[in-house]
């Protein structure tokens, strides 16, 4: 298993170069070859799962892999997994095989568009196994590269706009995070484990501060917040979320599936990563802050959602409001809050999938996505009537976003809740109106678009063929299992979240 984690990052490089090499014109080639690098990357994700030992609550060395890259500067490729990475990784492993399904009536440039998804899968695993600073740095600035030309170059109307807004958001926080890695590598002494992720764990800077314009500064809440702002713009955290709503309306359908369940979770991943734990003094004295703008999060994103009548940018505005309680349970620093953080970064993941995909399928047909039109003329309508296969799945992924009991946004939310209500009971209840909200929006939404008169272009339109019920399958069984037995995760993060509380709590 010592290479596990090398096949899993590198096979989609692998797949992404063997596509290069096939003559553009043989389209379904090109799409059979990234549909078996995603199909066999995903297989050995559930392999890594199964040989997980649930009882580590740090990284598992019988996956670890230390390499030397630059030794000059004690720069490693050093990769590892643990119960917080594991799910992302299962996730990552899943989505980007279903949006090889969904992307295969792109025509344009069909070579270019499965490449820089293949790459795209690289670098977010890059992300979450990296156990080196720099390495981590490097896999973080090479995910943009895919995804602005992604969304640049197949998006929509103004997708350059688009493009252009998520890069330069993203680079911006990057740099400070670039900051405070220098920072830390001189605090370090510039020795072995200067970049060593783990070795620079543990709240060594508390004692430490620097001179700035000629000011001191405590060392670990000044660098807290850069890295913090680097990681609250991707995820995103009011008011860094400006680039979400334009980059999810103008990306293709596959993009937005992998922004909205995968990127977006790299933001919270980096704090549990590499923000709490090496500076948890910083991170216990600004909880409270942290709290407040994961409620603002909740709040905010819930109105924005209500007042959309764009069916994707009601989603995408959705998903600021449900980052919201993920940012919630890690502010609480309690077993059950971080552990339904955790779990939310998964379930949000599937159920906000299958959302853009659903849109995905009905613009296909529709080629618009206006609950109302602009001219107040309804865009959808007995939606119900004409296409009831689709129906059918829509109701499940609305009622997962909603967090209906019974389904996976129910116990992750519920556990959060559980996890934040005696340290923040006043927050708790103001939160708790976000999900009322989540659920006028979303059922407003789907009483115009499925129910009442029925539009003429309906019934035009065909309901899901097998290629597209076959990828929706997955993520419906996913929200059903998970919402009914969240055990086979909660098993997996419960050790290595705990043991990140006990850091926090100390």
């Amino acid at each position: 298993m010592y290479n596990l984690l090398n096949w899993i990052l590198w096979l989609p490089v692998i797949g992404m170069i063997g596509i290069c090499f096939i003559q553009k014109e043989k389209k379904d080639m090109i799409r059979y070859a990234a549909l078996l690098t995603t199909f066999l990357t995903f297989g050995l994700t559930i392999l890594l799962y199964l040989n997980f030992d649930n009882s580590v609550g740090g990284i598992q060395k019988s996956f670890s892999v230390t390499v030397p890259w630059i030794p000059q500067f004690n720069i490693y490729y050093r990769l590892g997994i643990d119960g917080i990475s594991l799910p992302m990784t299962l996730l990552t492993g899943l989505l980007f095989f279903l949006c090889i399904l969904s992307s295969w009536t792109v025509e344009k440039s069909v070579k270019a568009f499965f490449a820089l998804l293949l790459m795209l899968e690289s670098a977010v695993f890059g992300v979450f196994f990296a156990l080196d600073f720099f390495l981590f740095y490097v896999y973080w600035e090479v995910m943009l590269l895919p995804m602005f030309f992604l969304i640049g170059v197949w998006g929509g109307e103004n997708k350059e706009y688009a493009a252009v807004k998520f890069f330069l958001y993203t680079f911006f926080g990057s740099l400070l995070m670039l900051v405070g890695i220098i920072a830390l590598y001189y605090a370090a002494g510039k020795g072995d484990n200067a970049f060593n992720i783990l070795a620079l764990s543990g709240g060594r800077w508390s004692d430490l501060s620097i001179s700035l314009f000629g000011t001191e500064w405590a060392f670990d809440k000044l660098f807290f917040w850069l890295m913090f702002i680097g990681f609250a713009i991707k995820v995103p955290v009011f008011p860094f979320h400006t680039w979400l709503p334009h980059a999810h309306v103008q990306a293709p359908t596959a993009v937005s599936v992998i922004l909205a369940g995968v990127l977006l979770k790299m933001g919270t991943y980096g704090f549990l990563r590499i923000a709490y734990p090496i500076f948890p003094q910083a991170s216990v004295y600004y909880a409270d802050f942290v709290a407040l703008l994961g409620l603002i999060n909740v709040l905010y994103g819930a109105f924005c959602a209500m007042a959309q009548t764009d069916v994707k940018r009601l989603i995408a505005y959705s998903s600021i409001s449900h980052m919201g309680f993920v940012m919630m349970g890690l502010s609480a620093m309690t077993p059950q809050g971080m552990n339904g953080a955790v779990l939310q970064m998964f379930n949000h993941g599937t159920s906000t999938a299958m959302m853009f995909l659903l849109v995905g399928i009905l613009y296909e047909r529709s080629h618009h996505r206006w609950i109302i039109r602009p001219d107040g003329s309804k865009g959808f309508g007995g939606i119900a009537s004409h296409l009831p296969k689709f129906t059918l799945i829509f109701i499940i992924g609305m009622f997962a976003s909603l967090g209906l009991p019974g389904l996976s946004g129910f116990i992750s939310e519920a556990l959060i809740f559980l996890g934040i209500f005696e340290k923040y009971t006043a927050f708790t209840v103001m939160a708790a109106l976000g999900l009322l909200i989540g659920a006028a929006y979303l059922l407003w939404m789907y009483k115009r678009m499925f129910f009442g008169e029925v539009n003429p272009d309906i019934k035009g339109y065909k309901d899901m063929n097998k290629r597209e019920i076959f990828y929706m399958l997955p993520l419906c069984v996913a929200v059903i299992f998970f919402g009914i037995f969240p055990a086979p995760l909660l098993n997996i993060m419960k050790a290595s979240v705990g043991q990140l509380v006990t850091l926090l709590d100390r």
